[in-house]
């Protein structure tokens, strides 16, 4: 076995795609293995159970690959299957590796970036059925209240291409007034899925002027820079190669095609059958 290894980056599909763009750009020295698993996306309306299943098999194949870290880069699975896996599949599966998820890091910081105290959070259904972002917040700041609002129509829109379309509008209007009817008081939006950032720019020109906009790419680099600093024992397990490379489970043409718009540069993936990833 390596003494070093990739770090594992995880999604259902392509929004992934977002955080290992701005992990490659500030980390750069780092070794990267991304699975997206587009052959049984999307993961948004499917059950806690289900998602621990695909979820957990994906972190076993990273593990396999050598990779002492993993990141889910989603935030359907950092709501519905983290908490099972961190507490209760790691310690027997491999106690001294880390799987870490985009919601945490998220909420540790959000807090701070609103001024009347009222944030809103946009995410697919399963995001906003686990009520993760608001059993977070209460965590790191009590006094913030919380307003969810569930988008199930983006993330399809956003993978066929649709998005930036006219087609899209009347969904995203939708969606956002049915956030922002929620408290007028609401001056901070999360894109509370890495899809979402492809949506940004629209999303700005119908929200109200000087509302403020938080994607997470960023957050989860600072936080897993701040991770890596805290744990050398994890640093010294990484490979620091600069490499970077991709799987999918589903057609590797298709998902280079759209991946490169989630990545912002070209994408070359292996195809990796959704059969291999059950045990």
């Amino acid at each position: 076995m390596p003494t070093t290894g990739p770090i594992g980056v995880f999604d259902s599909g392509y929004g992934g795609l977002t955080v290992l763009r701005a992990l490659v750009d500030r980390l750069p020295a780092y070794d990267y293995l991304y699975l997206g698993d587009n052959a049984r996306a999307p993961y948004g309306n499917r059950s806690f159970s289900t998602i621990h299943q695909y979820t957990l098999q994906a972190v076993k194949w990273f593990f396999e690959q050598g990779c002492p870290l993993v990141i889910l880069a989603c935030n359907t699975a950092s709501a519905k299957a983290l908490r099972t896996i961190q507490q209760q599949d790691l310690p027997s599966l491999a106690p001294e590796n880390r799987v870490l998820g985009v919601i945490r890091p998220t909420a540790e910081v959000m807090g701070h970036h609103t001024q009347t105290g009222h944030v809103g959070v946009l995410a697919t259904p399963g995001t906003v059925q686990s009520d993760s972002y608001v059993l977070e917040m209460a965590k790191f700041f009590p006094a913030v209240t919380v307003h969810q609002q569930a988008c199930p129509l983006w993330v399809p829109l956003i993978e066929q291409g649709e998005h930036v379309g006219p087609g899209a509008d009347y969904f995203i209007q939708k969606d956002l007034q049915a956030l922002l009817a929620q408290s007028p008081q609401t001056d901070l939006v999360l894109l509370a899925c890495t899809h979402y950032p492809l949506l940004e720019e629209k999303l700005r020109h119908y929200l109200p002027a000087g509302m403020k906009v938080l994607t997470q790419g960023t957050i989860v680099v600072d936080s897993l820079a701040d991770y890596l600093n805290r744990h050398p024992e994890m640093e010294s397990r990484l490979g620091r190669g600069g490499s970077v490379h991709f799987f999918t489970t589903d057609e590797p043409a298709d998902f280079d095609q759209k991946g490169a718009a989630f990545y912002e540069r070209s994408v070359r993936s292996t195809h990796l059958p959704p059969d291999e990833l059950i045990h």
